[in-house]
């Protein structure tokens, strides 16, 4: 009896372990959903989607600003000024014939204000390739910035696929006890019609009585997970809470041919999106480097301008056009550049190291995701064929029990049994398409696989 009740704790341990979570609720809605509709929604509505994309949009607007630099500057600028009575000296003669000297007529002059304007531009023509490098270091990391999304994308694919799988299992365990719970009140009435006949002991009535409210206890269990995991997938789908989600079986129903562990690790390491974003991020370290020698280069623009200013009672200046070029150069950089150029190099090794151990670690995780499908695989076998033994044995024991060769407790084990067998071979198909799908997002090929 002991044992038979170790079986039912069992059952009620592994479907509670499904989830664990909030208080249910009652459904009033209910929806049909295949796989790639709920991997389609969980795109559509994943926050980490979203700030993935804001972050291209940042590193596209960065990458526009650094060919902006190749454009001339233009700058505009005017005033107007009131002034205090001012002491004007001219240290010209003001051309007039009158035998007034200029000191007399310079001190006659009366401004109190001035208007002046000024437009200018300036064309780099050379700096070193500092722009040019610029250009090509935000391009890397634009594309590697894409990239990254990528990633993101799987990861969100593969946590959806994982919550299926739960919504899958969570329903299946709710059927294969329902079913459970009818048989043992079934039991329960044809035991109490031969216990009333005097055909069974009342102890053998009430081990099964024991089993149907064990079983009522594993079903009510079974409910609160099934709710629970809707809820979980609605939010995450941004699905009303109260809508019932039924998942399609048909998701679960195959299994796809392993193939060899050499194939998968060759794949990684051409498609893997974090493996390539670190190539792209390594690139544009190394222009970040030639882009700081730049800085030790001259800088040469060519300049144009105009200026017009009015001061009443004194000048008038217009059409004052200048064009011309310019030269920039800072010496100090020979004794001030070196920390500059130094970090450079030190963020170029950081990311080379970065790169090394991301491949030794792919070589890992493949292994690890090939080695878990292989196992969920064989699992499901093992699972088939102890269903077949279960309800062998089950067949067996009832013809024994009906032939008075078998206890009530044999029975009730049997019983169990055939529903531990059938819960672990639905479970372990669905374990079986998550650990696929983990290993495609290993070799970076879930997001080819899904489209």
């Amino acid at each position: 009896m002991k044992h038979n009740m170790s079986y039912i704790k069992n059952v009620a341990l592994l479907i509670s372990l499904l989830l664990i979570g909030s208080q249910p609720i009652f459904a009033q809605n209910t929806r049909n959903l295949s796989l790639s509709e709920a991997v389609d929604l969980s795109l559509k509505t994943s926050k980490q989607i979203r700030l993935s994309q804001v972050k291209i949009h940042e590193a596209t607007a960065t990458l526009n600003e650094a060919k902006g630099n190749r454009l001339p500057d233009l700058s505009i600028s005017g005033s107007y000024l009131r002034l205090a009575q001012p002491t004007i000296d001219l240290k010209v003669k003001l051309g007039s014939s009158s035998s007034t000297s200029s000191d007399q007529k310079s001190s006659a002059i009366s401004v109190d204000q001035a208007t002046y304007g000024m437009v200018n531009a300036s064309m780099p023509l050379f700096a070193g390739n500092r722009i040019n490098y610029g250009i090509q270091s935000a391009r890397y990391l634009e594309m590697a910035t894409k990239l990254d999304a990528d990633k993101n994308r799987e990861e969100v694919i593969q946590n959806t696929i994982a919550a299926y799988s739960n919504l899958y299992k969570a329903k299946e365990a709710l059927e294969l006890v329902k079913e459970s719970l009818k048989e043992s009140k079934q039991r329960v009435n044809d035991f109490s019609n031969m216990e009333k006949n005097g055909i069974m002991a009342r102890n053998d009535l009430l081990k099964a009585e024991l089993q149907e409210s064990n079983v009522e206890l594993t079903l009510l269990d079974a409910e609160n997970n099934w709710k629970i995991t809707n809820i979980n997938m609605d939010m995450m789908l941004g699905l009303p809470e109260e809508m019932m989600l039924i998942p399609d079986t048909n998701s679960f129903s195959h299994t796809t041919d392993a193939g060899s562990i050499a194939d998968w690790e060759q794949k990684a390491l051409l498609n893997r999106k974090d493996a390539a974003s670190l190539v792209l991020r390594e690139k544009a370290a190394k222009v970040n480097i030639k882009a700081t020698k730049s800085d030790y280069y001259p800088s040469v623009a060519l300049s144009g301008g105009y200026l017009a200013a009015d001061v009443p009672n004194l000048i008038t200046i217009t059409n004052a056009l200048n064009v011309g070029i310019g030269l920039k150069y800072s010496p100090s950089l020979l004794w001030k550049g070196g920390p500059k150029l130094a970090q450079a190099r030190a963020r170029l090794e950081e990311i080379q190291i970065s790169e090394e151990s991301l491949n030794d670690n792919i070589r890992i995780q493949i292994n690890q995701a090939y080695q878990n499908y292989i196992l969920s695989q064989k699992k499901i076998d093992v699972y088939n064929v102890a269903v077949d033994q279960a309800k062998e044995n089950y067949k067996i024991i009832k013809n024994k029990y009906d032939n008075s060769l078998a206890t009530t407790t044999d029975l009730l084990d049997a019983d169990v049994a055939q529903l531990q067998a059938k819960l672990n071979y639905a479970f372990a198909k669905a374990d079986a398409v998550v650990a696929y799908n983990n290993l495609l997002q290993t070799a970076g090929l879930l997001n080819i696989k899904i489209n």
